[in-house]
């Protein structure tokens, strides 16, 4: 949030190798190549890697998926893209997380596939920061008489379901692009004074863990009806939440 101060800064939190190195690959050549009609090359890159030993995906197939790294966001992968075992007619909710958070979405998206016939899609959200300027650059373009959607909205356009946001950081940093969402929205960050134990027992403390996101995304489907209102209770009584 302090880093979104400076327009200078350019922060994104990568979840996989393959986004550190098409960030990495763009930054030098916005700071030391050629510059592109418009751009600013006075900026400096602020990138969140953690030290996690978890397995690195080959990077998604597919149009756009450098674009996306770049933006702030790109879906990583579909239910049925994943494999998971939903219905076909299954209730159906976005899942978009930052960092490291994304590792507890992607079990959330089996668990809740298996467990409760819930379809999850999952996004990497590389940069909050970077969806947010643009959606604010697209706002006064639209005062200027410009026609201009933000990208975070192009890049939802068409996913079926609510979103809901996970982060490692308080909830406040994904909440940044809210307002441009145009799905139901709702989020989980770590929030509150920090806690000293294992990552594992840190993440289920501020609910950001596999089973959190789980209750939450059945919590944001029961208030729309579309699963019934006792999954709630029976994920938390399951998962010991």
């Amino acid at each position: 949030m302090i880093a979104a101060t400076n327009p200078a800064a350019l922060t994104y939190d990568p979840a996989f190798a393959y986004e550190i190195a098409v960030i990495v690959r763009e930054g030098l050549r916005r700071m030391y190549g050629e510059a592109k009609p418009g751009e600013d090359q006075d900026v400096f890159y602020y990138l969140t890697v953690y030290n996690e030993p978890l397995p690195q995906p080959a990077k998604p197939q597919g149009l756009g998926i450098d674009e996306g790294i770049v933006k702030g966001l790109y879906r990583f992968n579909t239910a049925e893209s994943a494999g998971v075992s939903a219905p076909a007619d299954a209730p159906r909710i976005q899942l978009l997380g930052s960092g490291t958070a994304i590792h507890w979405a992607l079990q959330a998206q089996r668990l809740l596939a298996e467990e409760w016939g819930v379809a999850a899609d999952v996004w990497s959200a590389t940069s909050w920061s970077e969806l947010r300027r643009d959606a604010m650059e697209a706002d006064a373009a639209l005062l200027r008489g410009e026609e201009r959607v933000p990208y975070v909205r192009q890049a939802l356009q068409g996913a079926e379901g609510p979103v809901l946001a996970v982060s490692d950081y308080m909830r406040q940093v994904p909440d940044q692009i809210a307002q441009w969402v145009e799905q139901d929205w709702s989020s989980l960050g770590a929030d509150g004074f920090g806690l000293s134990d294992t990552r594992e027992a840190a993440r289920r403390h501020f609910g950001v863990d596999a089973q959190s996101i789980v209750v939450a995304a059945l919590a944001q489907l029961a208030r729309r009806g579309e699963v019934k209102a006792t999954a709630v209770k029976e994920a938390r009584e399951k998962y010991g939440l």
